[in-house]
């Protein structure tokens, strides 16, 4: 019979992935880990040591506000714009190269975590990914939202005051995200 091994209790709830964890340690560099929340984006650029690790830089999607955005803070447009801030940010503080560490969160093609680390590259920041997994153009610029806002108003106006009503709220039309990106990449390269 053999013996019973309990699994680390940050495995079991889901926390932590150890095999993750000791692959982004052993690459002895920055790690970025993302995380997306029911309403932010948050991001921080750590260095592991044995005692835990130390926040080299970090970004939360409020910054995003501050720069003029006026979208969602969530959405894949403002994950790209915050992987782009994030990335200028890190870069100040000396980051030069840096691996994603999502833990057991899954990196799928197409979604906010490959737009947050395209936004990063675009930065300077040297981080190993495939353009292959990164949104095309249009959704990350928000013309896809766009469109999707512009049809859905001509269709049903009912179902897009429902759909998009925290947007609506604070005076946003999700038509505008286009405009408003445009703005706020701007806001960002022109930043120091």
């Amino acid at each position: 019979m053999a013996d019973y091994i309990p699994m680390y209790r940050r495995r079991r709830s889901g926390a932590t992935d150890y095999k993750a964890r000791r692959r982004a340690i052993l690459s002895r560099g920055t790690l970025l880990a993302v995380r997306i929340s029911g309403k932010n984006v948050s991001a921080q650029f750590l260095k592991p040591t044995v005692k835990g690790d130390l926040v080299v830089a970090s970004a939360h999607s409020h910054a995003l506000k501050k720069l003029g955005w006026k979208g969602s803070l969530k959405s894949i447009p403002a994950c790209y714009l915050l992987g782009l801030w994030a990335g200028k940010e890190a870069k100040k503080k000396g980051v030069e190269r840096a691996y994603l560490y999502n833990g057991p969160v899954p990196f799928v093609k197409g979604t906010r975590i490959p737009a947050f680390v395209k936004g990063v590259a675009d930065a300077g920041v040297e981080i190993p990914f495939s353009e292959e997994v990164v949104p095309p153009e249009a959704i990350l610029k928000g013309d896809a939202i766009a469109k999707y806002a512009n049809d859905l108003a001509a269709q049903d106006r009912q179902l897009y005051e429902r759909r998009f009503s925290a947007l609506l709220k604070q005076g946003f039309k999700p038509e505008s995200y286009a405009q408003d990106y445009a703005k706020v990449k701007q806001a960002i390269m022109g930043a120091n």
